[in-house]
């Protein structure tokens, strides 16, 4: 049974949860489009924008990892690193005054999820 749609699971329900938390500043802040020049709005979006631009990918390649039947450990490691990684910089960027040390290692790990997997996927061609 395939892994990777547990992950993405879970990743829709947080990205969700990011979209409503944005909704409810929006409505809050009576702002409809744009960010009313409200930090905590601001914030919110950037960290909304951020999830939706890396998670995709970083799915993406965990699942051709597993599609390589690369090790159930390996591709479990990956999709538990993404999550943990995207709620630390989603906690860190969306703090005022922002905490750069959770938004650094949630990038750190997404980054590390994206180039793990990717190193992985080549090395598997080269079988």
């Amino acid at each position: 049974m395939p892994i990777t749609p547990l992950y993405a699971a879970i990743l829709g329900l947080l990205f969700i949860a990011l979209s409503l938390r944005t909704i409810r500043l929006r409505r809050r802040y009576r702002v409809a489009i744009g960010d009313g020049r409200k930090e905590l709005l601001q914030r919110a979006m950037r960290v909304n924008a951020n999830f939706a631009e890396y998670v995709p990918l970083s799915l993406l390649l965990i699942y051709f990892v597993e599609l390589h039947d690369g090790p159930r450990l390996h591709v479990n490691a990956l999709g538990i690193a993404l999550i943990c990684g995207r709620l630390l910089h989603a906690w860190g960027v969306s703090r005022i005054p922002e905490n750069f040390r959770y938004r650094t290692v949630g990038m750190a790990l997404t980054f590390g999820v994206m180039l793990i997997a990717s190193t992985l996927i080549l090395l598997y061609q080269l079988e």
